[in-house]
């Protein structure tokens, strides 16, 4: 089994900051892309940001110049930095990653259970 885990959504004034952090665990022999959706209510699904394995990254125009995302493969764990918090960033934040589970398996995607992170004053 894979199971990715999140931290550090909350409440946060508008122009403030929060890290979010997400680990993958279990059977993993390499994990490849991480990234970032975010969900709204009544609203779809959007990626937010995306990193690649070996560091090329990609953020949605809405969060550019704010948010920054990284990663510790050592850990399997990506970051995601987020400055000058709006209003409309507010959503559940979740955490995506596509894993090689062993050597000879395809790649699968894998979701966290989302963290929610709300801007507002």
């Amino acid at each position: 089994q894979v199971q990715l885990v999140e931290s550090g959504g909350g409440l946060v004034l508008p122009g403030g900051s929060l890290r979010l952090s997400c680990a993958a665990s279990g059977s993993i022999f390499r994990v490849n892309s991480m990234g970032w959706y975010r969900q709204a209510p009544g609203k779809q699904r959007e990626l937010v940001a995306y990193i690649a394995s070996g560091g090329l990254t990609n953020l949605a125009a809405s969060v550019m110049g704010r948010f920054t995302i990284s990663r510790d493969n050592a850990k399997n764990t990506v970051y995601l930095q987020m400055n000058s918090l709006k209003p409309e960033d507010t959503a559940v934040y979740y955490c995506n990653a596509k894993i090689r589970r062993f050597v000879i398996s395809a790649e699968d995607d894998y979701w966290g259970q989302g963290t929610q992170v709300t801007v507002s004053s």
